[in-house]
């Protein structure tokens, strides 16, 4: 357990062998005794997911783009409702200077990132988090009840790793973890500063803005470094 915050090449594979776990299937990772077949499986299964959790950032960015001076007023209670989501202070302030801070943080987050995550934090799909609690990345809660209870938790500690009705949920949390938690702004920086020069930034490029993410911190943003470039996911999925 790393967290510390809440904080195609395509083979052929076997069919992928599942449970019913919290209200969805979770392929049985530790089926695979291939590792390159359990990799494949693992990110044909995390892919639609995180697609998925981007698309409806792209939809939410998209209508803040198209929000003109003259059309702010009108939507306002829509840029406000967005703004408080995302931790974006507006009382008081003029909703142009709203809209900007918000075009800061509702972004995606490139595949290659969150799948290099999603495998780093669940052991390949294979932890107990995953399979019993759907969670991939290593989330924690504080309420009891609100999860499981780690085995390895230390004395005088109430956290647990949040219990996720579906895998899709888990990767919609995370991104969102990320796209709003102060602990990640210099991620958000980075993907700023790439948009205003018209580029898309990388997994590689944001990876840097991780290091508050574990208590490893640079020995963690190192281990995911190398296995973006290992699986080569930024080629294949950042596209």
């Amino acid at each position: 357990m790393k967290n510390i915050i809440f904080v195609c090449l395509m083979a052929s594979i076997l069919p992928l062998p599942s449970m019913v776990v919290a209200g969805t299937k979770v392929p049985d990772f530790s089926h695979y005794n291939d590792v390159k077949k359990k990799k494949i499986a693992f990110f044909e299964f995390m892919l639609p997911y995180i697609k998925k959790s981007n698309a409806e950032i792209k939809k939410t960015r998209g209508f803040l783009q198209a929000l003109s001076a003259n059309q702010l007023s009108k939507q306002q209670s829509r840029l406000i409702e967005i703004a408080e989501k995302y931790r974006v202070s507006h009382k008081g302030k003029p909703l142009l200077e709203v809209k900007r801070a918000l075009l800061k943080k509702v972004d995606i987050i490139p595949p290659s990132l969150a799948l290099a995550q999603a495998a780093n934090e669940s052991a390949w799909g294979t932890s107990r988090f995953a399979r019993k609690a759907s969670n991939f990345y290593g989330q924690w809660c504080f309420t009891k009840g609100c999860g499981l209870v780690p085995n390895q938790r230390g004395t005088g500690k109430g956290h647990e790793v949040r219990k996720f009705d579906s895998a899709f949920v888990s990767v919609k949390s995370y991104i969102h973890n990320l796209n709003s938690h102060p602990a990640y702004a210099q991620l958000r920086e980075i993907r700023y500063k790439k948009r205003q020069q018209k580029q898309r930034a990388t997994g590689l490029e944001l990876v840097v803005g991780l290091e508050k993410y574990s208590q490893r911190k640079h020995e963690y943003v190192k281990e995911l470094s190398n296995m973006i470039r290992f699986n080569k996911l930024s080629r294949r999925y950042d596209s």
